[in-house]
Order: C-alpha cells, then structure tokens, then sequence
C-alpha cells in the first residue's frame, strides 16, 4: 500500500472537509483503517481452515463453511470501506476542477481577468450541491452495510456451535466455527463505529443545511434593507428639491398655501 498517496488524500479531504468532517475522517481512519488493516485479517486470516465439522466427508466442511459464511466479514468491510471513502474524492475532484476552470480562464484573458469564483474551494452552488449528497450517500452505505450484515449474520454475532445438514453431509454434523467470541466482538466494534459514522455524517449534513439557511434569511433580510432604503430615497427626493426651490409644498387640490399674518403698526410722528 502506497501511504503517500493516501497520505496526500488524506490532506486533501480534509481541507475542504467541515469539522463533522475533519471529526469523521479521523473516526474512519483510526477506528476503521488501522484496525482492518492491522488487526482484522489476523482474525479471519484462516477462517476456512480452521472450521472444523465431525466428519471426515469430503466436500461436506466446504458446503457447510460456504453456507454460514456467503460473504467474509472481512471481504464485506472492504468493500464498504471503499464505498464509503469514494465519495470524498469527488469532492476533491469538483474542487480541482474548477480550479482548472479558472486557470484555464486566466491564461486566455490575461491577469485582468475577471474570477469564476471567488474561493474554489468554497462550498457554493454545485460543490454544495457535490458536497451534500457525499454525506447522504455515506451515510445510506453505511446503512445498507449494516442492513446486510444483519440479514446474513443475525443479530450480528457467530454461534460456536453450528449444525449443518447439506449434502453431501451423511446426516446432521457439527461445525465448530474458531474464535467466535473474538470475532463477535470485532463485529461489534465494527459495528459501533459505523453508527458512530452515520451519526457524523448526519449532524454535518444538518449543520450545511441550517447555515445555508441562515445565509438566505440574512441575504434576503439585507436585499429588503436595500429596496426599503432605495424606494424611502426616491420618495424623499421631490419634497427636498421642492422645497430648496422655494415652491410652495401642496398636499392635495383642496389645501391651500400657509399664510402669515403680519401686524402692520401705524408710527406717530411728533
């Protein structure tokens, strides 16, 4: 495994990541990564080998394995691992993309140009748009994976002790699956992380929604502000310049002009 590509992924999800995000790519890459790459496969390493019937029939340990293990856990994980981290890296892809858009742009106009956007990596219009459903489609693999992983194993946990009737088993054997109690509890943990993971994904999800929210009551509440002052400017304005004219102010036909009367005194002279 190459760690300075995913290195370089790393960094890259989480600079454009919210702190839900920088929060649930630590999770999945401490509490998922490590421990499936370190720890997981030592556990079912030799699961095949290890399960035991009581019978020496060949071809009868094979079916009976096949039947309660369709899928490994540790194939399962993988695989979710994969869906679940996908997603991620269209962000960082969106994000290199427009910042080839605007590379693009400026060569052909010059340094004067004017910008597509002002943050490329500022989560506005699609990347929003790519962000947001990122977090959803996490969340509904981590679901489904754990949907699936109670229709196979119910109510996630390995019993020690199996009884297989398959042919070609000659009647009813018992299978002894190895270290059942270690797997149950990596299972578990397994398991709370990913409930754990969706928890993140959702609380992010509900924190880009209600800011988003907030940012159109504040650009609205500002828009009507503005009008409000532009409509108060424009009616203030024939009053003003009629009343710097000096031409009489009439509010309406049957109004008449103020009047002041003056007191005319009569001088005596003597």
């Amino acid at each position: 495994m190459n760690w300075t590509v995913y290195e370089a992924l790393l960094s890259g999800v989480n600079k454009y990541s919210t702190s839900f995000g920088r929060i649930w790519l630590s999770v999945v890459f401490i509490f998922r990564v490590l421990v499936y790459l370190l720890m997981v496969g030592r556990v079912w390493g030799e699961d095949q080998r290890d399960f035991d019937c009581d019978t020496r029939q060949p071809g009868c340990r094979n079916v009976c394995y096949d039947h309660y293990f369709p899928v490994s856990h540790v194939r399962l994980w993988a695989l979710q691992l994969i869906f679940v981290t996908c997603p991620s890296l269209l962000v960082i892809m969106h994000v290199s993309y427009r910042e080839d858009k605007e590379r693009k742009l400026r060569e052909k106009m010059g340094k004067d140009y004017r910008k597509l956007y002002a943050d490329t990596s500022k989560k506005r219009g699609g990347l929003w748009w790519t962000y947001l459903l990122s977090l959803l489609f996490k969340a509904s693999v981590d679901s489904i994976f754990l949907y699936v992983f109670h229709m196979i194993y119910e109510n996630y946990t390995l019993p020690r002790l199996v009884k297989c009737t398959l042919s070609p088993c000659p009647n009813t054997v018992d299978c002894y699956i190895p270290r059942a109690t270690e797997k149950n509890l990596f299972t578990l943990f397994m398991i709370i992380i990913s409930v754990i993971c969706i928890v993140l994904n959702l609380c992010e999800v509900t924190y880009l929604v209600v800011k988003r929210c907030r940012e159109c009551g504040r650009n609205k509440r500002t828009k009507d502000d503005i009008c409000l002052g532009e409509e108060s400017r424009l009616t203030s304005e024939p009053r003003n310049s009629a009343s710097l004219s000096g031409q009489p102010i009439f509010n309406g036909v049957d109004c008449k002009p103020p009047t002041i009367e003056i007191e005319v005194h009569k001088l005596s002279v003597k």
